[in-house]
């Protein structure tokens, strides 16, 4: 089974809710499948955002089975919000990547092109935000599942760095935007380590 068969099984089993099926073919229509991860980190290559996707789905089932042994009183998730954190925490970046062309040496010394990818911010929302409103867009999410997206980047987020407090206070009072960010963290530093075009 594909990557991109996967995400769609994992998606519509799990993710019933009305407006999933418009906000699939939004995803279908877009470049989410192509699209890579990042520009030059982690899964910076075609189909990067879907594998990363992916990632993050099966590590926050991994963590919310584990939280729901170890952790008294721990109100385990649904596997609707698990996929919906998991699957569309960065659907941000669909419609965020171009491609353009560099110069550089090969082996034997001569000048050659060769593809990379730039940000062509055609929505320039932020970055968990931007996940939320697009989501938002099609089908309702909780409150809980719209902060553990928004602040899924801890405390690398651009608002922490300029010296704000959101993200902690987000932590605090919504559990799962701690879990997505674990989630998030494992998979890119765990799961997709050394992962370059």
């Amino acid at each position: 089974m594909s990557m991109k068969d996967k995400f769609i099984k994992a998606y519509t089993e799990n993710i019933t809710r009305p407006g999933a099926d418009k906000l699939l073919a939004w995803i279908e229509s877009s470049d989410f499948f192509a699209a890579p991860a990042s520009t030059r980190f982690h899964l910076s290559s075609p189909g990067g955002l879907l594998e990363h996707s992916l990632h993050v789905f099966e590590r926050m089932k991994a963590i919310c089975a584990n939280e729901a042994t170890i952790t008294p009183g721990f109100n385990e998730p649904s596997m609707e919000t698990i996929a919906v954190c998991g699957l569309l925490h960065d659907i941000c970046k669909a419609n965020f990547y171009a491609v353009e062309m560099r110069n550089r040496k090969n082996d034997q010394g001569r000048w050659e092109q060769y593809p990379f990818y730039v940000v062509d911010d055609k929505l320039p929302y932020g970055h968990g935000e931007k996940s939320v409103y697009i989501i938002s867009g099609f089908m309702r999410l909780s409150r809980e599942e719209a902060m553990a997206i928004r602040w899924h980047m801890g405390f690398a987020d651009n608002d922490f760095r300029g010296g704000g407090y959101s993200v902690g206070n987000a932590f605090e009072k919504f559990p799962l935007a701690v879990l997505l960010h674990i989630a998030d963290l494992q998979a890119t530093y765990l799961d997709e380590t050394g992962e370059k075009a």
